[in-house]
């Protein structure tokens, strides 16, 4: 059975079609990468996923292990064990990153002393080097590449089934994304079972967290998929030039 499985997504925003009919099937373990230029609806395929509101399913449905969760609330799904690292993380003045995700945890269902959670959140913040970081106030004062770090740090206390990361490269300089990428890579090996979808402009994470499946979209649909090797190519042509490769083909 599929961890996620997208079915003739039609998605629309404020009245504007912005996903025009996209399928995606993401199995246990599997990392799926999904590429594209701005405004093609990378965003708003995992804010969807994820429930935000002002996205509106107009067909199409999505199942999470075999069932429709387009009826659930974003802190449903969470529950369910989905997980989204955002583009632009929110600045939350007054909430300690140790009380939400604490929250999080007992929301989860976790049966965890408070000590016992407390020795994960601070291994999980250190491996990306941000221990510091527990008892400071959500992303208030966080470089953008603190952010992104601070993200998959959440990512790996509250050890997600799918995870989704939404541009976690953009922000990082290269020994950041260096970092990110081996920590991740080093987290799927792990828990094998983790699914995730990662998406990107640029094909450089990729090169430290290696999906096994790339996709691309363009105009609200995926319009090619492939391998590893998909992402080397767009990374040699570009998405002009592979997108005219694609049309060309379709004629």
């Amino acid at each position: 059975m599929a961890m996620l499985e997208i079915k003739d997504l039609v998605v629309s925003v404020e009245g504007n079609v912005i996903l025009k009919g996209v399928n995606l099937s993401i199995n246990p373990g599997e990392i799926h990468a999904v590429m594209g230029p701005n405004g093609s609806g990378k965003s708003t395929l995992t804010l969807t996923i994820m429930g935000h509101p002002a996205y509106k399913v107009e067909s199409g449905d999505i199942l999470f292990e075999g069932e429709s969760i387009l009826e659930l609330s974003t802190d449903e799904r969470a529950k369910l064990g989905i997980f989204l690292a955002f583009q632009h993380p929110f600045e939350i003045e007054g909430v300690k990153v140790s009380q939400m995700l604490w929250k999080a945890a007992q929301e989860k269902g976790w049966k965890i002393s408070p000590l016992e959670f407390r020795k994960i959140l601070r291994e999980s913040y250190g491996r990306l080097k941000m221990e510091e970081f527990v008892d400071r106030y959500l992303n208030v004062g966080f470089s953008g590449g603190e952010k992104k770090r601070s993200e998959v740090a959440q990512l790996l206390t509250l050890k997600p089934k799918l995870a989704m990361l939404d541009e976690i490269d953009s922000g990082l300089d290269i020994d950041a994304v260096k970092l990110v990428g081996d920590v991740l890579t080093k987290y799927k090996e792990e828990d094998r079972d983790l699914s995730m979808l990662i998406i990107t402009h640029y094909q450089r994470i990729l090169n430290f967290i290696k999906p096994d499946f790339v996709h691309v979209m363009v105009d609200g649909r995926i319009v090619k998929s492939g391998g590893f090797e998909l992402s080397l190519e767009l990374e040699e042509k570009g998405y002009e030039g592979l997108i005219g490769e694609v049309e060309y083909a379709e004629k």
